[in-house]
């Protein structure tokens, strides 16, 4: 039997770069981020250098001509959408690609990649001044604080001044620049996108890691790809933008060096869902069969799983309708989802703050008996106090889950199993069980249910 083909057309983006054998930048990185992005990767290889996570230990150019056959074999054939530029060392090289660009109907995102993250230089001096034709073919030109200020003159130090610097850059042609803030000191990072019309500040919390090998490629290669869908400019950069800032944090750890972002973490974290969700139903089911009802809130019990990417409560798994006391027993309202749980979700997220192992959770009732069995946990159990929270935490923050999670691991001197919240006016005492894999989650719950009294719980 023959089976009928059901071909796909993904949409066609080209990146023209350099080789990064050390696979964390360059073609390597930016085909990657194309094909996780959903359209697919065609390259021009401008040079090949050979580095890794400590450094670039060679540079070796292709030919012109070389590079111009790539351009003419990818453009000739595909139906290109989008493309991108990295790492293109030369004079001569720089203004093949502008000139072939020029003549392409298509968004070019420009990266001016002039040193690696290492420190290493990755374009001539004299190539410096022939960008400038290249970023007024560009749809958008992404520099560093670095690269910003070979190009523009301008130094950035602060956000005012990469407003400067984007002005100064559409000065130059470019539809649209960002002056990303990596390389700016503080404790957020603020990229700034400067249109003819608009100026936009993106900002999110800054990653304590070295291990940024590839970001700018990455960033940029995901942009083009938002932008080969047919995405308006802003809404490009800004799920490239927030994409980059979670393959920092989870970065990948490889080599002797640094490491480099992780290209493929919004594929994984998809990827993780399944067997996420498939972990929360059966401890819901092994919570029903051993019958948790003296340990179900009035509010009713939850339980949630985060893959180890997710970064918001949409991203992790819960009981849809929570589990509730019935006259047969404990059972849960309806199945497991994604998006399911609010409460839980921000706490467990939070803790992942501290301890990014920490992947499960679920709330019980708090009382005298519980308190009495919380020793029979394997770890510190901690809690906080509601009227402690400082009033302009709380307005700020909108939630006392991320001030209680910072005060239980601060008292836990690290992470831990158990944390008490003794309530308030309008809010249940619940002690939430924190685990880093479903196994350990259910020994503790099941501990903690053994551990009552005798008239607490039914038979085993």
């Amino acid at each position: 039997m023959t089976r009928t083909p059901a071909p796909v057309t993904p949409p066609v983006v080209c990146t023209i770069a350099g080789s990064d054998s050390g696979g964390g930048a360059g073609i390597q990185a930016d085909l990657k981020t194309i094909e996780a992005g959903g359209a697919f990767g065609t390259s021009a290889i401008t040079s090949v250098t050979a580095q890794n996570t400590t450094g670039v230990e060679s540079t070796h150019l292709l030919p012109t001509e070389e590079i111009a056959a790539q351009l003419e074999a990818v453009f000739g054939d595909f139906d290109v959408a989008a493309a991108k530029t990295g790492m293109l060392g030369t004079t001569a090289v720089v203004e093949l690609v502008t000139d072939h660009v020029a003549g392409a109907d298509v968004p070019v995102v420009v990266d001016p990649v002039m040193v690696a993250a290492s420190g290493d230089r990755l374009l001539e001096t004299a190539a410096e001044s022939a960008y400038e034709a290249l970023c007024a073919e560009a749809a958008l030109v992404t520099p560093n604080a670095d690269e910003a200020e070979v190009l523009t003159g301008v130094e950035v130090t602060d956000t005012a001044s990469a407003q400067t610097a984007a002005d100064a850059l559409l000065d130059l042609g470019a539809e649209a620049a960002l002056v990303k803030g990596g390389h700016v000191p503080g404790d957020e990072v603020v990229d700034v996108l400067a249109t003819p019309e608009t100026i936009e500040t993106l900002t999110h919390p800054r990653v304590e890691t070295d291990a940024t090998h590839g970001s700018g490629c990455m960033l940029s290669a995901a942009i083009a790809t938002r932008l080969a869908y047919g995405d308006d400019l802003p809404a490009a950069v800004r799920t490239g933008v927030d994409l980059l800032a979670r393959a920092v944090r989870y970065n990948v750890d490889v080599g002797e060096g640094p490491g480099a972002v992780h290209h493929l973490v919004a594929t994984r974290d998809r990827a993780e869902r399944g067997p996420t969700a498939e972990a929360v139903a059966d401890l819901v089911a092994r919570f029903e069969r051993r019958d948790v009802s003296p340990l179900v809130p009035e509010v009713g019990m939850n339980v949630v799983g985060a893959t180890p990417y997710a970064e918001v409560p949409g991203e992790c798994v819960a009981v849809d309708g929570r589990i509730t006391r019935t006259l047969d027993g404990a059972r849960a309202n309806r199945g497991v989802r994604v998006g399911a749980s609010s409460h839980v979700a921000r706490f467990l997220l939070e803790i992942r703050e501290f301890d990014p192992n920490c992947r499960f959770a679920v709330d019980c009732r708090f009382d005298d008996a519980v308190e009495a069995a919380l020793p029979a946990l394997d770890g510190p159990v901690v809690e906080y106090d509601r009227d402690a929270e400082p009033e302009a935490v709380k307005a700020a923050e909108g939630s006392t889950m991320g001030w209680g999670a910072r005060q239980a691991w601060q008292a836990a001197e690290g992470s831990p199993v158990a944390v008490i919240d003794r309530g308030d006016v309008g809010k249940e005492a619940i002690v939430k069980l924190l685990a880093p894999d479903a196994e350990t989650l259910a020994a503790r719950v099941f501990a903690l249910l053994e551990a009552l009294p005798d008239e607490d719980h039914p038979p085993s």
